[in-house]
């Protein structure tokens, strides 16, 4: 019987939904963390999971989320931080509160969701942390310096936690997404089919596989991008 336990921190209806889908399936219990948490009503009734109000930017609220999930379901096996801003412009026009943001977003709030899964995982001696990156945290493209500065800080982040706790039996990986994901409600049947975006269905089992991964070979990080996308 599997007792897996899934947090998805920054829930929607692209990558999450394809994320709780997959863990629903494979007989997870999961937990959708959302901002606004009443848009995920349809994906719970689907998936049989559960739905809580969190800013993963907020350190209490990531600390009550947690500590509600161990209540309700126990304490989770496998943590997904998939949540993220973006912010385009010139360096020269960039708001700093805007530029703020995105940085809280795309970095520290993965910091307070990956240290609040790291302390209950240390005591419960086994995990996996998994963070969803992309391509801005492997370079910098022009008028996107938020957002790389957010994803590269992520990045280390992930390699730092990789190297620090998996002497200690938790699995920190950090997936690059390089390329748009797949709207699905807007993306039209020639898209499809030249596989210009990524299919979140096709990329959600590699999560999964990072979650299953053997010990002796663990991976700390993994890229993803249809065969269009330049490299």
């Amino acid at each position: 019987m599997n007792t897996d336990i899934a947090v998805i921190v920054g829930a929607g209806s692209g990558l999450s939904a394809s994320l709780a889908r997959l863990f629903s399936r494979d007989g997870m219990r999961v937990a959708l963390a959302a901002r606004h948490p009443e848009k995920l009503a349809d994906l719970c009734a689907e998936t049989k999971a559960r739905a809580y109000a969190c800013d993963a930017t907020d350190p209490e609220q990531v600390a009550r989320l947690h500590a509600q999930v161990a209540t309700d379901l126990g304490d989770p096996t496998l943590v997904v931080y998939n949540a993220g801003s973006r912010l385009r412009g010139a360096i020269e026009t960039l708001d700093p509160r805007g530029v703020q943001e995105v940085i809280l977003a795309n970095c520290f709030g993965g910091f307070l969701v990956g240290q609040a899964a790291a302390k209950r995982m240390l005591k419960a001696g086994r995990g996996t942390i998994l963070f969803t990156g992309a391509t801005a945290g492997v370079k910098g493209f022009a008028q996107s310096a938020p957002f790389a500065m957010g994803k590269f800080g992520l990045r280390g982040l992930a390699q730092s936690m990789a190297r620090e706790l998996a002497p200690k039996n938790i699995h920190v990986a950090h997936v690059v997404v390089d390329g748009g994901i797949a709207p699905t409600h807007t993306t039209s049947a020639s898209d499809r089919a030249s596989d210009r975006f990524l299919d979140p269905d096709a990329i959600a089992p590699t999560y999964l596989h990072l979650h299953r991964q053997q010990r002796s070979a663990w991976t700390w990080e993994i890229e993803v991008r249809p065969w269009t996308e330049n490299f």
